[in-house]
């Protein structure tokens, strides 16, 4: 039975990665933090230019894993547009400014985590 939120998890991985990417989400990264945490899997990271593109990033996300099957439990940030978190569970989805994404340096905070190969995956769907 755990493999089914592996592969739930890596499912929703591929989308959010996908949809990031069609938006042309900057520098877009994957920590596996699944052996250091219970909040999540996995933890996706990326920026946008501007509060237009951060937003364009968030509702093609939240689309196309929607479309899939997948609702958030929760979305916080939204308004400001500055990090916004949606958070699928399994994954969770920081979207930030590039200044906030500097400041609050997650992948610093987190960096006992794994880094997974964003390309491959993204290849993989």
């Amino acid at each position: 039975m755990e493999n089914t939120n592996v592969d739930t998890s890596i499912d929703m991985l591929k989308i959010a990665l996908k949809a990031l990417d069609d938006k042309q989400g900057e520098e877009i990264k994957v920590l596996d933090i699944k052996e250091i945490t219970v909040l999540a899997d996995y933890f996706v990271i990326a920026h946008g230019n501007n509060k237009s593109h951060i937003k364009a990033l968030i509702d093609r996300t939240e689309e196309m894993l929607s479309k899939n099957g997948y609702e958030p439990k929760q979305i916080e940030g939204y308004q400001s547009a500055s990090w916004i978190l949606l958070d699928y569970g399994s994954i969770i989805i920081h979207i930030f400014g590039k200044e906030d994404r500097l400041f609050y340096d997650l992948e610093r905070i987190w960096s006992d985590g794994k880094n997974i190969d964003v390309q491959e995956l993204l290849e993989d769907n």
